[in-house]
């Protein structure tokens, strides 16, 4: 089924529904509500109302990654905080939601990208706006005949402010571009773009030194970093609004970066926390600090370096995570046979379906 919520005013009259393609579906309201309530709510309301397997399609990151990224546990182990120590959001509804997924089985959470031309989530989206209009509910057993207007879509900037107020790990807390006198504008579109409301986002990923010939620059690098600047290249006649997202590790992600900015292609760093750079080498470091000046954008998804290595691990898993939910697309760097990067394949797969694709670094070598 699937689910959306909508709010005229933010905070404002809210309304929130779900569909059954081709079969039942609901709507409700709340009379001074928050897009993020209703998505809740219409999720939460679908569950109730459906036994037996379900598969919740939603666009809304905030309540797909509550379970599918299992945020839910870390909010219970911490007593309703987030890992900023702050009281959860919305726990009114988050508690019984959470404890009735947990009550249930064969219960999963599928995003969704909005205003995608995706028939059954355009049908939702009105019900939801037309029960925050009106606010009056609507049930049937069948699909209904009419429906309210379109929503609009997501403004640029709205993903960010979503990012840092939804709870997670992921708080995006510095950023930098070319034009320092544009940076707020600057940000909020690439933030948009790699939610889907604006662009097509690359994410790549894969080996580092010395799985690739080491630490200084050499042949097999260089021929990867070729293989990748005809890759991008090929990318971008078939999405002129391609945006290359790197997190500039050592490897596969520094070369697409260098092989982004030597073909002239918008490049947005994502850090998983400041100075990422605090151990590498001089030379490393210089590199490292003309790419980010290269980039349209950089985004640093959390406010302090980590204090040991576990720490720094979980930091990396979780841009990770990040970058698989915001990407439109992603290469993967791989042998085939590294179990760290056999995970990542999982995660990229799970949130991307057809559009991840494995580069063996063998075959360019």
């Amino acid at each position: 089924m699937y689910t959306d919520g909508a709010c005229v005013g933010n905070p404002g009259p809210g309304g929130w529904a779900w569909i059954v393609p081709d079969g039942a579906f609901a709507s409700g309201f709340e009379a001074r509500s928050t897009n993020q309530r209703m998505e809740i709510m219409a999720a939460w309301r679908a569950v109730e109302a459906i036994d037996g397997p379900l598969e919740v399609r939603s666009d809304s990151t905030y309540v797909v990654n509550c379970f599918r990224d299992r945020w839910w546990e870390g909010w219970l182990a911490r007593n309703w905080h987030n890992s900023q120590r702050k009281p959860v959001a919305n726990r009114d509804l988050w508690e019984p939601f959470i404890a009735l997924v947990r009550s249930r089985s064969a219960i999963t959470f599928q995003w969704v990208k909005g205003h995608s031309g995706d028939p059954w989530n355009d049908r939702v989206d009105r019900l939801a706006v037309e029960a925050s209009r009106s606010q009056a509910e609507r049930v049937g057993l069948e699909t209904p005949t009419s429906f309210g207007a379109a929503d609009r879509p997501r403004p640029r900037g709205a993903a960010r402010v979503e990012e840092q107020a939804n709870g997670s790990d992921a708080a995006l807390t510095a950023e930098t571009t070319r034009d320092r006198d544009a940076t707020p504008a600057a940000v909020d579109a690439v933030v948009s773009y790699a939610n889907g409301v604006v662009g097509h986002s690359l994410v790549v990923l894969g080996h580092q030194p010395p799985e690739i010939g080491g630490y200084e620059p050499n042949p097999w690098a260089d021929a990867l970093r070729r293989r990748l600047g005809e890759i991008l290249q090929a990318k971008a006649v078939l999405h002129d609004d391609l945006v290359v997202v790197s997190g500039l590790r050592l490897g596969s992600e520094q070369l697409a970066a260098e092989a982004a900015v030597a073909a002239g292609l918008d490049l947005v760093v994502v850090l998983p926390y400041p100075d990422a750079d605090a151990a590498w080498p001089d030379g490393r470091r210089a590199q490292f600090a003309e790419l980010l000046t290269a980039a349209r954008a950089v985004l640093v998804l959390q406010h302090k370096r980590p204090n040991s290595p576990a720490q720094a691990g979980a930091a990396l898993s979780r841009r990770d995570g990040w970058l698989a939910r915001h990407a439109s697309e992603a290469i993967l760097v791989w042998d085939g046979q590294d179990q760290r990067l056999s995970r990542l394949h999982r995660s990229l797969v799970d949130h991307l379906g057809d559009d991840v694709w494995v580069l063996d670094p063998r075959e360019v070598r």
